[in-house]
């Protein structure tokens, strides 16, 4: 309602103060003052001063500042608070041969999109055919729409900042139904549906303890980024949408195909897959449908037009449990607002800031500063050598089960040096480093079962030189034998080696000094399924320019 305040002190500061000023005619044809960001340049003409006093600030600013009301303006009888709605209807003022109109903010975020649409409409039957696929859910409809509720406002913003047609805050309904959770079978993540490589070339970090495809702002900035730089691509929105969907490439060489057989190159007349053909015609149904729900039998819940959540600084390392308990909120609503988080703990140096409900940030920041207990009962642990889980679980003070459970560790795995674990924190534990935070990765390979292997010392073998004849590590010789480091063996002395058996039968066969022959490898879907997973190999083109997603 500031915005309302503010507007009202613009036109009485215009009526009172610039009268002698206001003497050339407004066209009739000039839209009337509006509060889009996009719609700025439409201010009356005539004294720069005049313009400046019409020129409302974004709801993104009023949200961040929330100026006290003009003293032009008596004040109200009760105090307005965020979400309190004042009829304001369309209001003519004649001064002179000028006419001030004062025009009521959209009553909700719909009306608001309404007002801002820029794309052409799609007509034909695959339109029709979306409409009636939607209109016979009216309850899926209806769900995917109130889970839009704490995400919608902040889109419209972005999009409204960046003069973008307003329908393509529409377009996670059709991505995702606005699940930041949501993965599909290609790997694709959050409401925005980015591809791995993808998000990464639109700087969204991935790792351990994040993943950005998923957070709200991020994946929002990246997406209409995105959608930005195809558009400044194919000049068309259709086009810009069919390559978000499709890829780039693609929709650049369907172009070019039907340009080389001299026919047209819209999105209509292109040869693509079925998903991206009916991809714009989804969101156009979902546009006619938000347009006049009551036409399509449907019912849209409200979505106030005021900001749901604000943007929250933490400097500690935090449980994500104790988050939403300071903030009282669930952890369910605070996991909503926060979906990029992978664990139980919020690095600081990694994610410096969080969302809260827009009402209980406040509450956060006062309840974070009386609270006396530890905030972070987990860490980040990087493994410094390969290890067993079952000794990095020893190690860090943790049952083995517990350790795969909280990493998802894979069976039959051991960690590689320089993975980073999730680990319980002692008191006297620093914060996690911003190096670690964001470069956080785990790393496993298949577990190799050692058998115990005796063999005999030679003349001036010492635990160091059997070592580097059986390629392990002194140190493992050393406590396999119960020695020290340094210790020399007897001539003909028994040294315990735990080996694999593939090296345990090549040293046999060198001992005898006989030539075994491997057993031939056997083939097969069988004997393809027991063998270990490779680490699958990257795409060829994947680390180029970024293809969305199909599905």
């Amino acid at each position: 309602m500031n915005r309302i305040h503010l507007f009202a002190a613009g036109v009485v500061a215009l009526l009172s103060g610039c009268a002698g000023t206001l003497n050339s005619p407004m066209p009739q044809d000039t839209p009337p003052v509006s509060t889009s960001p996009a719609s700025s340049s439409s201010a009356p003409s005539g004294n720069a001063q005049d313009a400046d006093s019409l020129t409302l600030r974004s709801s993104r600013e009023l949200a961040r500042t929330r100026p006290a009301p003009s003293t032009a303006t008596p004040a109200p009888a009760t105090a307005l608070r965020r979400g309190d709605s004042v009829p304001l209807t369309s209001v003519e003022q004649n001064f002179g041969s000028r006419t001030v109109a004062a025009v009521a903010p959209p009553a909700d975020l719909w009306e608001r999109i309404r007002r801002g649409y820029g794309m052409n409409d799609l007509q034909g039957d695959l339109v029709q055919d979306r409409e009636v696929w939607y209109t016979s859910r009216p309850d899926y409809i209806f769900r995917m729409t109130e889970r839009s509720k704490k995400y919608l406002f902040h889109i419209v913003e972005e999009l409204e900042v960046r003069n973008m047609p307003t329908e393509l805050a529409l377009l996670p309904f059709i991505e995702s139904a606005f699940n930041p959770q949501a993965v599909s079978s290609a790997k694709a993540a959050g409401m925005w549906q980015f591809m791995p490589a993808t998000g990464k070339y639109f700087e969204l970090k991935q790792n351990s303890f994040r993943d950005d495809r998923r957070d709200v702002l991020a994946s929002t900035r990246a997406a209409l980024d995105y959608l930005q730089k195809l558009h400044k691509m194919f000049g068309d929105w259709h086009l810009a949408l069919a390559a978000y969907n499709w890829g780039e490439g693609s929709v650049s060489r369907a172009i070019a195909k039907n340009q080389r057989a001299g026919m047209p190159t819209g999105y209509p007349d292109l040869n693509m897959p079925m998903e991206t053909r009916f991809y714009v015609p989804k969101l156009q149904a979902v546009k006619n449908i938000v347009s006049n729900p009551a036409r399509y039998n449907s019912k849209l819940p409200l979505i106030e037009n005021h900001p749901y959540f604000q943007s929250v600084t933490i400097r500690r390392d935090i449980d994500v449990a104790l988050a939403a308990k300071l903030a009282e909120v669930s952890v369910d609503d605070f996991k909503a607002l926060n979906p990029s988080l992978n664990r139980p703990v919020i690095l600081a140096a990694g994610t410096p800031q969080i969302l809260m409900p827009w009402d209980n940030a406040e509450v956060f920041q006062s309840n974070l500063e009386t609270y006396n207990g530890r905030l972070a009962s987990w860490t980040a642990w990087v493994v410094p050598t390969t290890m067993r889980p079952a000794e990095v679980a020893k190690k860090v003070g943790m049952s083995e089960a517990d350790l795969r459970s909280m990493n998802n560790i894979p069976p039959r795995m051991v960690v590689r040096a320089g993975s980073t674990l999730l680990v319980p924190r002692s008191h006297q534990m620093p914060d996690v480093s911003i190096k670690v935070a964001d470069n956080s990765q785990l790393s496993v390979a298949p577990e190799v079962v050692l058998k115990r292997v005796t063999v005999k010392a030679a003349k001036g073998d010492t635990v160091a030189s059997i070592a580097r004849k059986h390629k392990v590590q002194a140190s493992m010789v050393a406590e396999w034998n119960k020695v020290s480091a340094t210790a020399s063996f007897k001539t003909g002395q028994p040294v315990v080696l735990m080996l694999p058996p593939q090296a345990k039968s090549s040293k046999a066969a060198a001992t005898k000094g006989k030539t075994t022959k491997s057993a031939p490898e056997k083939s097969g879907p069988k004997a393809a399924a027991k063998a270990p997973k490779a680490a699958a190999a990257p795409k060829k083109g994947a680390t180029k320019a970024p293809a969305k997603k199909q599905g």
